[in-house]
């Protein structure tokens, strides 16, 4: 059985508008039709398992202009699906246990905030083919979170000074780079000349010192097959990852991707937060994210502590919890992607909110390239932060002996756009 948690406001009958959900979600319609037997309803029909009543609230989520007056209730409600009655199939189950559900009359509010998918799901998608293991063998990065910055102003760059910036980032010893994710192959940098440019510099500098750095070249495309000639350019030249827009492409193009791919697919979720950033209607993360980790994710951009965007910090560590707690297997978890205005100074709140663990990839964009001393200092910088943390050190006692961790301090400890 699949089940989902619906966070349900309404005006009315909680009891009600939980029986009209599992109702118009699957064998239900507005009246009565041939064929519609208790037989059938006790074979694929949903049902309500459980009610919890949560406080009124306040005022209504969004206007619903003929719901009932009264208080707000609000209830977190739980609806079992059978496995029949929507298959692995997972276009099947956003439409029918998600998407429909924000159309049903009398609620003021609804949330997805939840959701158990049986072993079945497991079975029928692939999951990460790299993930946190992958990630930290192909980078050669361990006990240690991986450092990456992010090729920035990420428009306007010709190919040979991204290159340039790249060789630079290269000296400064970090582990993963990307291209911003509104750099695809625009008339300026088309992602062919783009990649011819970098990735000689990447597999010079592997030569020389015998470690590769991961970069993550934009490839997302409308068609699945011009996106697959990309993939197949950064592969054949050397490469090993790729950005995906993952709302931009769809579940069906991720899907295609995944089945022919030998890159890291490493995913930006832009375009999530109008799904999500109202608290009472849309749906959770962690209801979000196994969509994508069953289709193949191995690296998920989750924002990070003290953002420059709008999140707030408990947000990102739900986030962080989702994806570090396994759906089927611990090998089914992608590397999550602390970023967003990150510098070496969330370093101690990141390590301490998201259990003293340093499996993830700390990625700094400004909070590296505009060190005072140079990307090289700021990569040092941000590594010095993270050894402060995992030692319990407070960040000015360790930058007494490490002069780039106290540079970075003196420019960002007050900065709001590092």
């Amino acid at each position: 059985m699949i089940i989902v948690t619906y966070r349900i406001e309404t005006g009315g009958s909680i009891e009600a508008m939980a029986a009209k959900i599992a109702s118009d979600q699957s064998t239900g319609t507005f009246v009565a039709v041939p064929g519609e037997t208790e037989a059938l309803k006790n074979r694929v029909a949903a049902r309500v398992l459980a009610i919890h009543e949560l406080a009124p609230a306040n005022r209504p989520s969004w206007p619903e202009p003929d719901a009932e007056a009264g208080p707000v209730r609000r209830a977190d409600v739980d609806i079992g699906f059978p496995l029949d009655a929507i298959g692995t199939d997972l276009s099947a189950l956003m439409t029918i246990a998600i998407g429909g559900v924000y159309s049903i009359r009398g609620m003021s509010g609804i949330r997805v905030i939840d959701m158990k998918l049986p072993a079945e799901f497991g079975k029928a998608h692939p999951g990460p083919q790299f993930g946190i293991s992958g990630s930290r063998r192909l980078t050669g990065v361990e006990g240690r979170p991986i450092i990456g910055t992010i090729v920035k102003p990420a428009l306007g760059l010709l190919p040979e000074e991204t290159a340039a910036l790249v060789g630079d980032l290269l000296q400064a010893d970090v582990d993963f780079i990307k291209d911003d994710e509104k750099l695809m192959s625009p008339a300026y940098s088309p992602l062919e000349h783009r990649v011819k440019a970098i990735m000689p510099r990447i597999l010079d500098h592997e030569q020389k010192t015998g470690k590769k750095v991961m970069y993550a070249f934009g490839i997302s495309h409308t068609d699945p097959d011009q996106m697959m000639r990309n993939h197949d350019m950064v592969l054949a030249a050397g490469g090993n990852c790729a950005v995906i827009n993952i709302q931009s492409i769809g579940m069906g193009g991720m899907a295609f991707l995944r089945k022919r791919s030998g890159l890291v697919l490493h995913a930006h979720r832009n375009g999530w937060d109008v799904l999500t950033r109202h608290p009472g209607i849309g749906m959770d993360f962690r209801v979000y994210q196994q969509f994508w980790r069953l289709l193949g994710v191995d690296q998920f951009q989750i924002n990070g502590i003290g953002v420059k965007y709008w999140e707030p910090d408990d947000s990102f560590v739900r986030s962080f919890e989702a994806l570090q707690a396994p759906l089927f297997s611990p090998d089914d978890r992608p590397l999550p992607v602390a970023g967003s205005g990150q510098w070496g100074g969330q370093a101690p709140e990141t390590y301490r909110r998201t259990g003293q663990t340093t499996d993830l990839l700390y990625l700094c964009g400004g909070g590296i390239v505009s060190h005072p001393a140079g990307p090289g200092a700021g990569v040092r910088a941000v590594r010095q932060a993270w050894e402060a943390a995992v030692a319990g050190i407070a960040l000015d006692e360790y930058a007494r002996e490490h002069p780039e961790l106290q540079q970075s301090l003196d420019k960002f400890a007050n900065a709001k756009d590092a």
